[in-house]
């Protein structure tokens, strides 16, 4: 996928004046996943100290992220299975295309995987030959549409039902499904028609995971449609493609994750498929796939590990961040240009794909901090983004305007008599500026926030003159 983050201005911009974006972000909240979230946690009186539990957890991961990985790649092959690393995505990319080569593979059924998305995974099948077809209703949806995921949990949240029935009327007419359906039930309904059989026919199955267990060589592969299941079971070859940090060392870690993973995300106890597999099929079994590979993406992990950012590594792809996040409410996905959307999405992509490219979006983010108090694992959003901002001022990534402003603002600030006087100033002229309304409608330097709305205008001394008069 193209990174386009360095347009977050003009994209989010624009999304603010499309009026079916805007509906279709209504359903952020009116599905409820901020407050079903809060209803879920409040149930759990221990939720804190399970949360202080899985930081530990995955610090401890992370420390020793060598030798868990290496354990877990021992148990897969004596499992069966092959692991492959893959630094970079087009390594990741060309491992699977050769395991699809080898078994003269033509259907990919495809599970929902942002380290896939990532990777731009479909491209590179598609470029190949081959016929991806993603399975998760939302992913499939989007598939038809030719456009990447706005949310890493409800991938298709910024589209209406309306926008979904057109989308399906024009592609399902080859499946015989001439009716065009406008009805929720029937809409899933006709999916899973057209599905099913793509699921019999696939001769290759790819999934993510939710977590690796480096102690049995299994991973966790939670969903709610049990796509991910079927993907897994019927093809003939299963594929898993995962980030490296995604691993633990036993399956009671994992418990622990999962009892916060469903509730963060959409305010489920459990979410209604939590699969636990390992390896190919064994001798006796029913069924599950001949063959089982791994592919576990770096991707710029490893420099993350070594860096400040070190604690992203703890996300388990919730999606919390972004459900309470009010510019992601406002502006959508799409806007952050990349794979990963929300305040998660502007720490991640600046690391994957580099501030040059991603320099507006550590700033798409008004530091209310509403992310790290709702994120499971405890990660300190708002102090990351403040570090990728420190980056982008001493690289010289900024605008100049903003780069001298700031400068000229903190020499100010470092000098305490300066400041004094000059905020003394600055709330007379402010004051003199809304004419006794109360309000300014127009304020120099500040014209992209007076725009849309009235500042409002200072009233009395300055907070320091308060302060010292109090004392």
């Amino acid at each position: 996928m193209q990174v386009r983050s360095q347009e977050f201005k003009l994209r989010s911009s624009e999304a603010l004046l499309d009026d079916s974006l805007r509906a279709a972000l209504g359903n952020v909240v009116s599905s409820g996943f901020a407050a079903k979230r809060a209803s879920a946690v409040a149930l759990v009186p221990e939720w804190q100290r399970i949360r202080d539990e899985a930081r530990v957890i995955k610090d401890h991961v992370l420390d020793n992220l060598d030798s868990y990985l290496l354990q877990y790649e021992s148990q897969v092959q004596a499992n069966g299975g092959q692991v492959h690393w893959a630094a970079t995505p087009d390594d990741a990319n060309k491992a699977i295309v050769n395991i699809c080569r080898s078994v003269n593979a033509k259907i990919v059924t495809k599970g929902k995987s942002m380290v896939g998305e990532e990777t731009g995974l479909n491209e590179a099948l598609e470029d190949a030959g081959f016929d991806p077809v993603e399975t998760d209703l939302g992913e499939y949806i989007i598939q038809l549409a030719e456009e990447p995921p706005s949310h890493i949990i409800a991938p298709a949240i910024h589209k209406t039902k309306e926008q979904v029935s057109d989308l399906f009327h024009q592609h399902h007419q080859q499946y015989g499904l001439q009716d065009k359906i406008d009805d929720r039930a029937d809409l899933v309904a006709e999916a899973r028609t057209v599905l099913r059989k793509k699921f019999l026919d696939a001769d290759v199955g790819i999934t993510g995971a939710n977590f690796l267990i480096a102690e049995t060589g299994q991973h966790v592969l939670v969903t709610n449609e049990g796509n991910g299941d079927l993907t897994s079971n019927l093809p003939k070859v299963q594929i898993v493609i995962v980030g490296i940090e995604k691993v633990l060392p036993t399956l009671e870690d994992a418990a622990c994750m999962l009892r916060m993973l469903a509730r963060s995300a959409t305010g489920q106890h459990f979410s209604n498929y939590t699969s636990i597999m390992s390896g190919p099929r064994r001798e006796g079994e029913l069924d599950g796939p001949e063959q089982f590979h791994v592919v576990l993406v770096d991707n710029k992990r490893t420099g993350m590990l070594a860096s400040s950012l070190h604690e992203m590594l703890r996300c388990i792809r919730c999606g919390a961040c972004m459900n309470h996040c009010p510019v992601y409410g406002s502006v959508g996905g799409h806007s952050y240009g990349w794979v990963y959307p929300g305040p998660m999405g502007s720490v991640l992509t600046p690391a994957m794909q580099g501030l040059e490219k991603t320099r507006d979006l550590p700033h798409a983010c008004t530091l209310n901090g509403r992310c790290a108090e709702v994120c499971p694992m405890s990660i300190p959003l708002p102090s990351l983004l403040r570090e990728h901002r420190r980056e982008t001022f001493e690289r010289g990534l900024m605008d100049p305007g903003m780069r001298y402003g700031i400068r000229f603002w903190a020499a100010v600030a470092k000098r305490p008599r300066l400041y004094r006087a000059a905020t003394s100033i600055a709330v007379k002229v402010l004051a003199t500026m809304s004419r006794g309304s109360g309000r300014i409608r127009k304020l120099p330097l500040a014209s992209a926030w007076t725009q849309g709305r009235d500042m409002p205008a200072p009233q009395g001394d300055t907070f320091m003159k308060l302060y010292r008069k109090s004392r």
